[in-house]
């Protein structure tokens, strides 16, 4: 455990005493005060990170000075001793903001075990914490929907900056789910930041049945077709003055390609029906998850119309290109899902966070957003751990087992199975429990005993190094 500053209020001096040595050998910054008057001044100056005071002391006692810290910093972690522990003290000092309530006789282990859950806690909560405010900064700026700071999302919003100042028509390529809609959004916000010209008006080439696709882009007069008792205007139209957006248009019918290469040419059409030509001025944006190109090649593409279209070519990175981003995505997305859903926005685990940027993300944006709504709903604990993601990111924990020899003293069979569970739930003891199928008492006793314990000179305690490890069962 890195260095820590703690600070340790007990009116008795032998419980002071016994209690800074544990710390200062657990590599904490020790600071005592048998008054609990001049703890408050000190916590006042700020710099603790773990306040660890009796209950029973004068002239404050432990609840008046719990609820005095949490006023001076709410970030430091309180933890209370006694030894008198009552459920009714503890559910007051709970909901005065302790982090935990420890009886007396104080065991070393027991106060380790509870000042590294707090340091944990404070960790997580800071982490968080600073993810917030980095995720209001991106917030705060034009392209609001576009959150990021990595170096692939910077290159591309430079060209993006400079393209949305203009009339040029944009072709956007990208995987799906990259967020080529949010950034056709953002260049159509970006070219007219007063809100004065056009609006945006979109046309997914993809949700529209192929033979409704023209009458839909270019609109129609009564009688055109069968169901068409009324003249209506079409999104090209609609668009006048602003932005029109063709998303995936590289699914677009080559009949219908042809009527859009006009368009773009003259800033002309008709509609269906009607031998009146219209004029229309917008900016087109365009954009494909499919290569242009290639479908070109195969003459499936109009390779004038696609000229035509990419005037300024915008790539977006895939996610996987940009793993920096993904803490600040994730935030944004676990406090979009919380405020949708009624819930608490829960803490993201610096394990779940790693295995959040080793994952592929095969889905990109789209599928982190409905990974956080996920966790989100289902979890329990405020805290998103790497057992709460899909076993192919968070792995499957339960999959791996080791192999014992015959003859195995039935005991250390026990010990061997608690330890590498432990080790592989990463020291979480409710889950190392759950896996075990026992109750997190018999984790934490069987903790207590192994750290009681000796062994013979040249002897280290039993582990896997005595058993094989591999992908099959017991």
């Amino acid at each position: 455990m890195s260095s820590y500053q703690i600070l340790i209020v007990d009116d008795e001096r032998p419980n002071l005493e016994s209690l800074e040595r544990i710390l200062r050998s657990d590599g904490a910054a020790v600071e005592v005060f048998q008054d609990p008057q001049e703890a408050l001044v000190r916590l006042r100056k700020g710099g603790i990170d773990i306040l660890l005071t009796d209950l029973r002391m004068h002239p404050l006692n432990g609840l008046e000075l719990l609820k005095a810290a949490k006023l001076a910093d709410s970030s430091v972690e309180v933890i209370l001793l006694t030894a008198f522990g009552t459920v009714e003290l503890a559910v007051e000092a709970m909901k005065n903001g302790a982090y935990d309530f420890i009886t007396k006789p104080l065991q070393r282990i027991q106060v380790l075990k509870s000042v590294h859950r707090a340091l944990e806690k404070r960790r997580l909560v800071n982490e968080n914490a600073s993810l917030k405010e980095e995720l209001k900064s991106h917030l705060g700026q034009p392209q609001r929907d576009l959150v990021g700071k990595s170096s692939a999302l910077r290159a591309m919003m430079e060209i993006a900056g400079q393209a949305a100042r203009s009339r040029a028509n944009v072709l956007i390529e990208g995987e799906s789910g990259t967020g080529k809609g949010v950034l056709a959004e953002y260049l159509h916000r970006a070219g007219d930041p007063a809100g004065h010209q056009g609006l945006f008006v979109k046309i997914n080439c993809t949700a529209i049945p192929e033979n409704l696709l023209e009458a839909e882009l270019f609109g129609y007069e009564p009688g055109a077709f069968t169901g068409a008792v009324r003249r209506k205007k079409g999104r090209v139209e609609l668009s006048q003055g602003g932005t029109l957006f063709l998303d995936e248009i590289g699914i677009a019918p080559l009949t219908l390609q042809a009527k859009l290469l006009r368009f773009l040419q003259d800033g002309e059409f008709e509609r269906l029906g009607s031998n009146e030509t219209l004029r229309v001025e917008t900016r087109v944006i365009s954009a494909t998850n499919t290569d242009l190109k290639s479908a070109i090649r195969a003459g499936n593409f109009r390779e004038d119309l696609f000229y035509r279209l990419n005037v300024v070519h915008l790539r977006v990175p895939a996610l996987r290109e940009r793993i920096e981003d993904i803490p600040l995505l994730a935030k944004k997305f676990l406090e979009e899902s919380a405020k949708k859903n009624g819930r608490l926005v829960p803490l993201l685990h610096p394990d779940a966070l790693e295995a959040l940027q080793h994952y592929a993300w095969p889905g990109n944006i789209r599928e982190l957003q409905n990974l956080m709504e996920r966790a989100v709903v289902l979890n329990r604990t405020g805290v998103i751990e790497p057992s709460n993601l899909p076993s192919e990111i968070g792995g499957d924990q339960r999959q791996k087992s080791i192999v014992i020899p015959v003859g195995t003293p039935l005991r250390q069979v026990e010990r061997l199975l608690m330890d590498e569970t432990l080790r592989t739930t990463k020291g979480d003891k409710k889950l190392a429990a759950k896996l075990l199928g026992v109750h997190p008492r018999t984790i934490y006793r069987h903790l207590e005993t192994t750290s009681d314990e000796s062994y013979p000179e040249g002897k280290e305690s039993p582990s896997l190094s005595d058993a094989v490890c591999e992908n099959s069962s017991i």
